[in-house]
């Protein structure tokens, strides 16, 4: 197509958790790209489309599929991203999803200036060679990304800093050290304590309700979370650990 028509697009904006923490890419930021793109190069945008905290996965993209059906029914002449890596960080989802475009008729287009040569040329065998490259680039980054955190969460977990999840029922993070809550650890007591005289988790929980005893949400008590509480604690013992608790 020509540089210089005026084309409909859709924007296609896309952030997950992981990511989003690592550069701080979020969905505005990427929406005011495409939005600066698309009135730089004349073109229109006429739908944007977020997706949220969306795995790589071709089948978790309802999203993507709303961009096709776009496109599919002549309502926009293709899709604008941020950059590649909204799309896919994944080469394989990359240039699958960059095929079923084409294969509709469209164009795909990326604001990043590296990446403006999308489609392949048979007379340009470099563009798809440049396009590919950059995804498992993408791929790259991403992994380095879960690697240094699951190495920054070990080295916080040696250290004696918490590093992990929700604190467990009897325990709250103070300062990123984890340390003993008292009202919970008192319930503990008691659930041990009724544990030890003999009671079902159901009459347990059914007792620490009535005692005005709650979980660490403020919720009620039921026979899983009592048993989760007693199973954590045996496996605690078990390992010759300080006795978990949930």
């Amino acid at each position: 197509m020509a540089a210089q028509k005026r084309l409909s697009l859709v924007a296609y904006i896309r952030v997950s958790t992981e990511r989003q923490v690592a550069d701080g890419y979020g969905l505005a930021e990427q929406e005011r790209h495409v939005r600066a793109w698309a009135k730089a190069h004349g073109h229109r945008i006429v739908q944007l489309i977020q997706e949220r905290a969306v795995s790589g996965k071709l089948a978790d993209r309802d999203g993507w599929a709303d961009v096709e059906n776009a496109i599919a029914i002549r309502q926009a002449h293709g899709v604008v991203l941020p950059r590649l890596d909204r799309l896919a960080r994944d080469v394989i989802v990359q240039e699958t999803l960059m095929r079923a475009i084409w294969d509709l008729g469209g164009e795909v287009f990326s604001t990043a200036p590296e990446e403006n040569n999308l489609r392949d040329d048979p007379d340009d065998p470099s563009r798809k060679l440049i396009r590919t490259i950059m995804g498992a680039v993408n791929a790259y980054e991403r992994d380095m990304i879960a690697l240094r955190m699951r190495r920054g969460r070990r080295i916080k977990a040696t250290r004696g800093g918490f590093a992990y999840g929700s604190p467990a029922f009897g325990q709250r993070s103070v300062n990123k050290q984890l340390v003993k809550d008292p009202t919970e650890q008192a319930t503990i007591r008691r659930l041990v304590e009724l544990h030890n005289a003999r009671q079902s988790t159901r009459q347990i929980a059914a007792t620490l309700n009535a005692e005005g005893k709650t979980t660490k949400r403020g919720k009620q008590w039921t026979s899983a979370g009592v048993s989760d509480v007693l199973r954590r604690r045996a496996t605690g013992r078990h390992r010759g650990k300080t006795p978990a608790t949930t």
